[in-house]
């Protein structure tokens, strides 16, 4: 039997290795800066929910305790605008149910998911596992213009890598578009909290001015990762159509997928304190502005860019001549090919330094 690894791209960052190498040699040092891994404390209020939870000598529920259950309705009927009528389901992390989302819709062969033109990767990678293809489209007319069944159509406002926010009349166009061909909608949200002052407001795909009212056929991806810090936790959700999310449980319960109770405690507490993740937008604003500044005093333009995680920059030539340019100054961002075709000119720059690093960024493009 082949190696199903076979099938799957290089991953990316391993590529990155020989330009780390060169921004290593820096007399000051390597500033990364490729990819989104947070660096700020995870909050006390958190950490005291996990260590008083700790003691869990049992096997936790995979559709999560009620407490938490309720917690995950509370946020997305206050952050999304959902309805009561939308389900919801813990996850270990964002990514693994990204990756496993078509296998776990039943995708195969002959079927293909829709992706973005830039995107993140592990969207490909998982319609690649089951043998699906692949398409990228954002719009219905380019959804249309894929040949045989769409049966997953992926979203992402704020995006990742550009920070692009969809306006809510784009997601209700593709949505109607994937409801009259049977595809389900997997609308990636991690980053719907990390807006900015002047920057156009993000809206869920469970709001009722997207989807119209009823959710089905639409699921949301959430994150806590960059809201509270809890990449190390993996704690996310998935929320909408009671009976897609209905399937997933049931298939989760039989694979063990199951978030462990002290994490659990820990969602309910970060899901439930506003004040930290609003401090942590702060922070990244502050570092969005000075590394923005840097970047455009450096000659590059900023694209899209209006909320989310990322700066995406370009100087108008191949991404991998950026990243060396950038290497040479001890500096590491993600070249944009790793995000499909459309980013070859462009690179990602991620908002998870310390104020330090990113200060110490500004001073060597000056």
């Amino acid at each position: 039997m082949a190696a199903r690894s076979a099938t799957l791209p290089d991953f990316p960052w391993d590529l990155l290795t020989p330009a780390k190498a060169r921004a290593s040699a820096h007399p000051d040092g390597l500033i990364d800066l490729s990819i989104g891994t947070p660096v700020d404390p995870v909050p006390a209020v958190i950490r005291d929910a996990l260590a008083a939870a700790s003691d869990a000598p049992g096997y936790p529920l995979t559709a999560g305790t009620p407490a938490l259950r309720a917690a995950i309705q509370e946020y997305v009927t206050r952050r999304c605008r959902a309805d009561d009528n939308v389900a919801v389901l813990p996850t270990i992390g964002s990514k693994e149910l990204v990756g496993w989302l078509p296998t776990l819709l039943g995708l195969g062969p002959g079927d293909t998911v829709a992706i973005p033109s830039v995107c993140y990767p592990t969207y490909e990678v998982g319609a690649r596992m089951v043998g699906a293809a692949v398409a990228r489209a954002d719009t219905p007319a380019q959804l249309a213009a894929i040949e045989g069944p769409v049966g997953l159509v992926w979203v992402n406002s704020p995006g990742n890598p550009n920070g692009r926010v969809a306006p809510p009349e784009e997601l209700a166009a593709v949505i109607a578009w994937a409801r009259a061909h049977g595809a389900v909608v997997a609308s990636d949200e991690c980053y719907l909290e990390l807006t900015y002052p002047g920057g156009a407001a993000p809206v869920s795909a469970l709001d009722p001015v997207v989807c119209g009212g009823p959710v089905e056929g639409i699921v949301a991806v959430h994150s806590l990762s960059k809201r509270s810090n809890l990449a190390g936790y993996r704690a996310g959700f998935v929320a909408g159509d009671p009976a897609i999310v209905g399937e997933l449980l049931a298939l989760r319960r039989h694979l063990g997928m199951i978030m462990p109770a002290p994490v659990q405690a820990a969602m309910i507490a970060a899901l439930g304190d506003a004040a930290h993740a609003e401090e942590q937008r702060q922070r990244y604003a502050a570092r969005r502005e000075v590394l923005r500044a840097a970047l455009t005093g450096a000659g590059l333009r900023i694209d899209d860019s209006e909320a989310g995680l990322y700066l995406w920059a370009t100087r108008d030539e191949d991404c991998w001549t950026t990243v060396d340019w950038l290497a040479e100054r001890g500096i590491i961002a993600s070249p944009g090919s790793f995000y499909g075709p459309a980013g070859e000119r462009h690179v990602r720059f991620a908002l998870t330094a310390t104020d330090e690093r990113i200060g110490a960024v500004a001073a060597r493009l000056r």
